[in-house]
């Protein structure tokens, strides 16, 4: 077993504690916004900017910035279209979770608010499919390292980041412990909350 591999297997056990963690703590109601947001992606392939407004809320994202502005002066018909294409690119079953990834992450290149970092971007894309796609924010960046597992900042991070993501789903499954990409994000976020 090579050195990555084996701190993947020594990262379930935390990780597993963090999730537990959250679940004990945490409402039982705090996603269901991001549930909603996933249903109506599920029945209409898009995101609308109400779908999208609701998510930055959610993510406790600034909604008074310069993105948000531009967001707003964007014709939601563009939005609507750059969306389905995130979305046909994060559903697509031929392709391995980080490849739909690293398609879902291009598709949105256009999209105030998504043209650099990941935090939004990443929301967009988990609820089009929170199976298998994760929300990547700074503190799962630094849970990731506190396990020493690395994701460099260079362009592509979010294809990376749900690489790391996938391999710790399949580690955490050699447990017996059936993980969506949602919980992993869950037990990263808590995992960094808890080590502040």
């Amino acid at each position: 077993m090579d050195e990555l591999a084996r701190r993947r297997l020594l990262a379930v056990q935390p990780l597993a504690d963090a999730l537990g963690s959250y679940t004990r703590r945490a409402s039982p109601h705090y996603d269901q916004v991001f549930e909603q947001v996933s249903e109506h992606v599920a029945a209409t392939g898009e995101l609308g900017k109400a779908d999208i407004g609701a998510l930055v809320v959610w993510k406790r994202l600034n909604a008074s910035t310069t993105w948000a502005a531009e967001l707003m002066k964007t014709d939601d018909a563009q939005v609507r279209k750059l969306t389905r294409a995130m979305i046909d690119a994060t559903t697509r079953s031929s392709d391995s979770p980080p490849d739909r990834a690293r398609g879902a992450r291009n598709a949105l290149l256009e999209l105030p608010g998504c043209t650099t970092g990941d935090a939004l971007a990443s929301a967009l894309i988990s609820a089009a499919d929170p199976q298998d796609m994760a929300v990547y924010d700074q503190r799962a960046h630094q849970a990731l390292s506190s396990l020493g597992l690395p994701l460099s900042n260079k362009r592509g991070r979010y294809g990376r980041y749900i690489e790391i993501v996938t391999d710790l789903r399949a580690a955490a499954a050699t447990r017996g412990l059936a993980w969506s990409a949602r919980q992993v994000d869950l037990a990263l976020y808590t995992l960094a909350a808890s080590r502040k």
